[in-house]
């Protein structure tokens, strides 16, 4: 049975677009793996390992592991990003009227 993000996940999610400066690449990478965790029907296990030179898929599928190896559940994946993206908030400012910025696909 897939996990259900919560309605508070979800707004988590949002509030992380509407930040007020750009997270650190750690915290990016910390972001990423979390949701991850969370939203992903297959899980780690099915993901691909990603080709030898994309230097950013790696960063990514390597702190995904990470999360994944914990033996981290989308449940508490989904805890500890709701806590990362409130201390976020705390740290960087957060503007809700904030349009995010279009990212790439990656």
């Amino acid at each position: 049975m897939a996990f259900t993000p919560s309605p508070e996940f979800q707004a988590a999610a949002d509030a992380s677009k509407k930040l007020l400066a750009k997270p650190s690449a750690d915290e990016l990478l910390k972001l990423y793996s979390l949701y991850k965790q969370v939203t992903d029907e297959k899980g780690f296990a099915a993901a691909k390992a990603p080709g030898t030179f994309d230097f950013k898929g790696k960063a990514k599928y390597n702190a995904w592991k990470e999360v994944a190896e914990a033996g981290t559940s989308p449940e508490d994946a989904q805890k500890q990003y709701i806590e990362l993206v409130e201390e976020l908030k705390t740290k960087y400012g957060y503007d809700e009227n904030k349009v995010p910025e279009t990212v790439g696909d990656n």
